[in-house]
């Protein structure tokens, strides 16, 4: 079984600094001196909302902010849930208390979380049971809960992955280290035991649906969320652990799923899907776009994103993903967008405007234009959008990867409507 957790060491690279907004606080009372002074760090542990330096991955030193503490149940010593501030939250972990700096809380440099400090004030000067109030604070302790992860890692196939957020599965998988995961029928296991006796009796080795697509060893099955609402809502599951800013849907039924296979002689092993909105007033072509870390790097996010042109094409829709992206999808989405355009204008021999461009590729034409900018191809000139090509021929890009054969998709569009 192969490990992918090392996908996440790069991670932090691709995102920005943010502003940490910090309030320095008296050092309270019950916050343990050190770890070398007796027992009294197991006695006493940190708050939640402390902000402390904490050891880093590379050895470095980061502020992290403490989101949640736990007592491991062998050691007896406690766990702290650490945000490195600055850092997207796919690389919230736990640690050790040997990971914290012991000599700053000695010493009085930590600070606390503004909203968390201001929270303890009023905690401490009164209880509410205001229904309003009672509401708010349940609202805060929600938006707490999904800060923490509550899957450690999944296994699906033949990786182990590391999860990066929350996902709101059923309560019967809470607080589960591993989740096990049939790769065919996606139903959920707390351990491999169970999982191979689910196996055994079942000879599944396919996504429910219709293969739209097949190209070497590479499928693509079109699902619909209203007849397989439990593999799409289980789907939807696994998303969420690897998906931040995406609000996914659980009512699945006015879903379409577009699931990506890998397929050998032992069956057709998920990689990524899209999934897509059966009547978008938006035109949205991609809802939400996925592709596993396991899979990551291998060409099969543009894959994915060309698949979803080519049905816009198809239907003769211009089509656009559902914002907000994440960072990751924004990067895979601008590297598609700018690969097509530059394409598409090199070997175009007459002057062409921005709605052929459209017409032809089936992108907004907001998504051209703000590629065009970010590539310098685009001026604003007397009240238009004008393009400017001299830069053209500089413009180049790394391997194409695996690309979509539109030859060989065999899909129709759906003529039904879609009732809510």
């Amino acid at each position: 079984m192969e490990n992918s957790t090392n996908l996440l060491s790069d991670s932090a690279n691709e995102v920005k600094k943010e502003e940490n907004i910090v309030k320095d606080l008296p050092l309270e009372e019950n916050i343990p001196s050190s770890p070398q002074s007796g027992n009294l760090w197991k006695e006493k542990p940190l708050d939640i909302g402390l902000k402390l330096p904490c050891r880093w991955r590379d050895g470095t030193w980061q502020e992290g902010e403490i989101l949640d503490r736990k007592e491991d149940s062998n050691s007896g010593e406690f766990l702290y849930y650490i945000h490195y501030n600055g850092f997207n939250r796919r690389l919230d972990e736990w640690v050790d208390s040997s990971k914290l700096d012991w000599k700053a809380v000695e010493e009085g440099r930590v600070h606390w979380n503004k909203t968390s400090s201001n929270k303890k004030k009023k905690d401490r000067k009164r209880k509410s049971s205001d229904d309003t109030e009672n509401r708010k604070n349940e609202s805060v302790v929600a938006e707490n809960i999904t800060k923490v992860k509550n899957v450690d890692r999944i296994v699906l196939g033949k990786y182990i992955m590391e999860t990066w957020y929350y996902s709101p599965l059923p309560p019967e998988y809470h607080h589960c280290e591993t989740l096990w995961v049939c790769e065919y029928t996606l139903h959920f296991f707390r351990s491999e035991a169970a999982l191979k006796r689910y196996q055994q009796r079942h000879s599944i080795r396919a996504p429910p649906g219709n293969e739209i697509y097949r190209k070497n060893n590479i499928s693509v099955f079109e699902i619909d969320g209203a007849v397989q609402k439990f593999y799409c809502q289980n789907l939807s599951y696994l998303a969420k652990f690897f998906l931040d800013h995406k609000t996914l849907y659980y009512d699945v039924d006015p879903f379409w799923f577009y699931v990506m296979c890998e397929v050998d002689e032992h069956g057709c092993h998920i990689v990524g899907y899209f999934s897509k909105e059966k009547e978008s007033e938006d035109n949205y072509n991609v809802a939400c776009i996925l592709t596993f870390p396991a899979y990551q790097r291998k060409g099969y996010g543009k894959f994915l994103i060309s698949f979803s042109y080519e049905l816009s094409k198809i239907e003769q829709k211009v089509g656009s993903p559902e914002k907000p992206l994440s960072d990751l999808g924004l990067l895979s989405y601008r590297s598609y967008w700018s690969e097509v355009l530059v394409e598409l204008l090199k070997n175009e021999k007459q002057p062409i405007s921005i709605q052929e461009i459209s017409e032809r590729t089936m992108m907004k034409i907001e998504d051209i234009i703000s590629t065009l900018q970010v590539l310098g191809l685009i001026q604003y000139y007397e009240g238009q959008h004008v393009l400017d090509l001299r830069r053209i021929d500089n413009i180049k890009f790394g391997k194409k990867g695996l690309e979509c054969d539109p030859t060989c998709i065999r899909w129709t569009p759906k003529t039904t409507s879609y009732h809510k």
